[in-house]
């Protein structure tokens, strides 16, 4: 991802907030037969406050991304959208796509069985504490031999990256005005409707002008 001064993001307290909210991430490598990809849910390391990663890739993609022993590179996507010229007013200007992404990459830790299935647990209780009824991975009617075997088709990984990119382009380069008039055009009823943006923007828009975030 090519950077540019205007759209870095460096904080790694955002950074944090970006990865927690969308873990759904890209796992890229030079593999054997060229570049390869995977998609996976991938956690912050609860035990470490910089950008530290755990998760897990399904048998055979660790040996397809070569885990463990080569570089490989996580992607996380926030809100993204497209904004159109007609929404800047009477001036030249052409379509754009806002966004906010995460590279990470760097040489993965293998995890062992157990540090694997305490991550492994800890996936599931994020996701499925949001439903009425929350089931854990180790609740019936799932027993310990189900777990185990479950445990045994995956790879545990630890990233702590060793470069990042990671950048928020949300119309920082225009006027205020023009700011304001995406967050709003985003925010209202429309075919480029996306209030996840819209609330990305309003964020980033109060962090420069010192409202509230």
């Amino acid at each position: 991802m090519r950077q540019n001064p205007s759209f870095t993001l460096a904080d790694v307290g955002e950074i944090r907030r970006v990865i927690d909210a969308n873990p759904w991430a890209t796992v890229v490598s030079a593999g054997d037969d060229g570049l390869v990809a995977s998609h996976y849910a991938v956690l912050l390391d609860e035990d470490r406050e910089d950008l530290t990663v755990v998760g897990h890739v399904g048998r055979p993609d660790d040996l397809i991304h070569g885990l463990g022993s080569r570089e490989v590179m996580l992607v996380f996507q926030g809100p993204h959208g497209y904004i159109s010229p007609g929404w800047y007013g009477d001036v030249a200007a052409v379509p754009t796509w806002n966004y906010t992404a995460v590279h990470l990459a760097g040489v993965p830790e293998i995890l062992t069985t157990e540090e694997n299935l305490r991550v492994l647990d800890r996936l599931v209780d994020r996701f499925e504490s949001r439903m009425p009824e929350p089931r854990g991975m180790w609740e019936r009617p799932n027993d310990a031999a189900f777990v185990t075997r479950l445990e045994a088709g995956t790879v545990g990984f630890r990233l702590t990256p060793t470069r990042v990119v990671a950048k928020r382009k949300l119309s920082q380069n225009k006027p205020v005005e023009t700011i304001e008039a995406v967050i709003a055009a985003l925010g209202a009823d429309g075919p480029y409707a996306n209030a996840a943006l819209a609330a990305e923007m309003r964020r980033a828009q109060d962090a420069r002008t010192g409202g509230s975030a």
